[in-house]
C-alpha cells in the first residue's frame, strides 16, 4: 500500500507530451475540432468530441496539438522587455560568472626619446547569474473534458501561455525594481560595481523633457574605473502606465517652451524638442505597479542603453529549453482482466483527474550599473 501511494503523489510516469510519431494531418484535424472550426452545432460538437476521447491515439494527438498551440501564442505575445536585456543562454544550473576586465582601454601615455613602454594594470571582477527553474501542475476533471460548455477545455492553452509570458515579464521588472523602488542591487546614489567604483545612477527627477535631457547627459558622463568616459547613450526609456501619456508627449512633441521673464512680463517662447530626434524607444511596462508598492512607483521612471552597447541587466534560459515544457501524466489505473495501458485521459485512480504540468527555466541578473539610471519623481 505505502508503495502504491508513493506512486500516486509522485511525478513518476509524466513524460513530455508529443514523443511519438504524430501524423500531421490528424493533428490539424483535432486542432479545428477544439476550436470548432466548422461552427457545429452544440450537440454535435460534443458528441464528436465524446467520440474521439474514445479512441487510442487521441491523448497523445491532444497533447501535441496544446503544445503547438502554447508555443504559437508564447512567441506572438513576446514581451519587448528583450529590447533592453542581454538575452543569452546557460547550459546547467551551476552559477556562472560574466566576467569584466579592466584596463588596456584608456588613453596611451607619452613616451619619451629612449624611453620605456610601461605596461598598464589589468583587473578583472564578474557578476553572477543562475538558472532557477519555475512551475505550475494543471487539472483538469474528468467531468469537466466531457461537459466543456463552458469552454474549460479550450481554455487551457491561453492559460499555458500566459502563465509563462507572465512569470518571464514579472522576473524580468523585478530585475530593475522593487517593493521599494529602485532595486539596490542596479541602482544607487552611489552604488558599488563589481569592479570597486562608486556608481551613481539615481536621482529624483520627475519626468520632464529637461529632466530627460539631464539624465542623458548623466548617462554619457558616465566613466570606467580608469576614469575613461564610456559614452553612454540611453536608448530605452522604461514608465509604469501612469506615466505612459507624459513619456509619449515628450518623445512626439517637436516643440518646448521656455519663459523669457528678465525685464518685463514673462513671456513663453518656442525652442525644438532635440529629445523627440534622440531615437528614445518607450517601454510602457504594466508589471511596475505590481511589483514597486512604494508611494513613488507612479512617478518612477527609467532609462537603459541599448545591450549592443553595454548591459545593464541579463534574462537567460537554459541552453535548448527556451521555450516552455508541458507534460501530461500517465494514469495509474489498471484495467481489471489486463489489457493496453489505460489512456491518461482516464485520469487518476484517486479523483479522475487528468494532470498536466508546465515548467520555464531561465535566470536573470544586473550587471554594469552605468548603462541604466533611475529617477524616483
Amino acid at each position: 500500500m505505502t508503495e502504491f501511494l508513493n506512486l500516486m503523489e509522485s511525478w513518476s510516469g509524466y513524460a513530455p507530451v508529443g514523443g511519438d510519431q504524430i501524423n500531421e494531418s490528424a493533428v490539424a484535424q483535432l486542432v479545428d475540432l477544439m476550436a470548432n472550426k466548422s461552427r457545429m452545432p452544440f450537440h454535435r460538437h460534443q458528441y464528436l468530441l465524446r467520440e474521439v476521447i474514445t479512441t487510442s491515439d487521441f491523448p497523445n494527438l491532444f497533447g501535441v496539438a496544446i503544445d503547438r498551440q502554447v508555443l504559437a501564442m508564447y512567441r506572438a505575445a513576446e514581451a519587448d522587455w528583450r529590447s533592453y536585456f542581454k538575452m543569452g543562454t546557460l547550459p546547467n544550473f551551476n552559477t556562472h560568472r560574466r566576467h569584466k576586465v579592466q584596463g588596456n582601454d584608456n588613453y596611451l601615455p607619452e613616451v619619451v626619446e629612449k624611453g620605456e613602454y610601461l605596461t598598464s594594470p589589468m583587473s578583472d571582477a564578474y557578476y553572477s547569474i543562475a538558472l532557477k527553474k519555475y512551475g505550475r501542475q494543471f487539472d483538469i476533471s474528468f467531468e469537466a473534458l466531457i461537459n466543456d460548455s463552458m469552454g474549460a477545455f479550450s481554455d487551457i492553452p491561453t492559460r499555458f501561455a500566459n502563465a509563462v509570458i507572465n512569470s518571464h515579464s514579472r522576473s524580468a521588472t523585478m530585475t530593475f525594481s522593487s517593493a521599494t523602488g529602485p532595486n539596490a542591487n542596479l541602482f544607487g546614489a552611489p552604488i558599488a560595481d563589481v569592479d570597486g567604483q562608486n556608481v551613481t545612477n539615481q536621482g529624483v527627477l520627475g519626468l520632464t523633457i529637461g529632466n530627460l535631457e539631464t539624465t542623458l547627459e548623466l548617462m554619457a558622463a558616465q566613466t570606467d574605473v580608469n576614469g575613461t568616459p564610456i559614452r553612454v547613450r540611453g536608448a530605452h526609456l522604461v514608465v509604469p502606465p501612469a506615466l505612459e501619456f507624459t513619456a509619449r508627449q515628450i518623445l512626439s512633441s517637436a516643440n518646448k517652451m521656455w519663459v523669457e521673464s528678465a525685464g518685463g512680463a514673462a513671456t513663453p517662447y518656442p525652442t525644438t524638442n532635440v529629445v523627440a530626434q534622440y531615437g528614445l524607444q518607450l517601454h510602457v511596462d504594466p508589471w511596475l505597479p505590481s511589483v514597486d508598492t512604494g508611494g513613488d512607483v507612479n512617478t518612477t521612471w527609467y532609462v537603459f542603453g541599448d545591450p549592443s552597447m553595454g548591459a545593464a541587466m541579463e534574462f537567460s534560459f537554459l541552453a535548448g529549453y527556451e521555450d516552455p515544457e508541458i507534460c501530461m501524466k500517465a494514469s495509474d489505473k489498471v484495467a481489471v482482466g489486463g489489457g493496453a495501458p489505460l489512456s491518461p485521459f482516464s485520469g487518476d485512480f484517486a479523483t479522475d483527474n487528468i494532470f498536466y504540468r508546465v515548467r520555464a527555466i531561465y535566470a536573470t541578473a544586473q550587471l554594469d550599473p552605468r548603462f541604466a539610471y533611475a529617477q524616483v519623481g
